[in-house]
């Protein structure tokens, strides 16, 4: 978002600044709070439209920004180092793209390096400038994937991302406790059983 002040390094959320919402959406907003039954004109609702509007600005951040930039910066001076890397658990939160309900998760990403890595807070930053999209867990699995792929050029590349679906859990089947595990696999984790296993495994799978 160009209203969005880009966030120091190190930082992982930005917030976005108090920019103008446009009549048209706080009017669609209160077309919708209407429609779903309530008075947008009541005094709790009265700012809500204003809050809706902004917040999305805040969810959808993602679509402000191209995430492969931040592999751009790599180091050689690791010492030799040949093996995995690997940052486990990372939450995040996306919204589905079919209900726009919110997906909260976690995931792990894994490469093995050629002869350069990165800062692993960029891997963070690769994941939640996807997340900050309207999305589905799968499309997301093989974006973060893909984007280091194309752009770290390791040997081998691993995302698993698991996650519950508020689309699921708090409305159509409404089954919670529920969670939903996608994986990408390229390179030797994908061609080679003994590298698959093994960082699964550092995975905790």
């Amino acid at each position: 978002m160009t209203d969005s002040a880009s966030p120091a390094d190190g930082d992982l959320v930005r917030s976005p600044a108090k920019v103008e919402v446009p009549e048209h959406v706080e009017q669609a907003i209160r077309t919708l709070i209407r429609w779903a039954g309530d008075d947008p004109s009541r005094e709790g609702l009265l700012d809500t439209p204003k809050r809706v509007a902004r917040a999305w600005r805040e969810y959808c951040q993602g679509y402000g920004e191209d995430p492969s930039l931040h592999l751009s910066r790599t180091f050689e001076e690791v010492g030799g180092y040949d093996e995995v890397v690997l940052l486990k658990d990372i939450p995040f939160q996306s919204h589905c793209e079919h209900h726009m309900a919110p997906i909260i998760g976690t995931a792990s990403i894994a490469y093995l390096p050629r002869d350069r890595v990165v800062g692993i807070s960029k891997l963070a930053r690769v994941l939640h400038g996807f997340a900050r999209r309207l999305q589905v867990q799968e499309r997301l699995t093989a974006e973060v994937a893909d984007c280091i792929w194309e752009n770290l050029q390791p040997h081998g590349v691993a995302v698993v991302i698991e996650a519950t679906h508020a689309c699921m859990t708090a409305r159509g089947v409404r089954t919670p406790g529920v969670g939903m595990t996608t994986s990408r696999m390229m390179g030797v984790f994908r061609d080679d059983e003994r590298s698959r296993k093994e960082v699964l495994s550092l995975m905790g799978y």
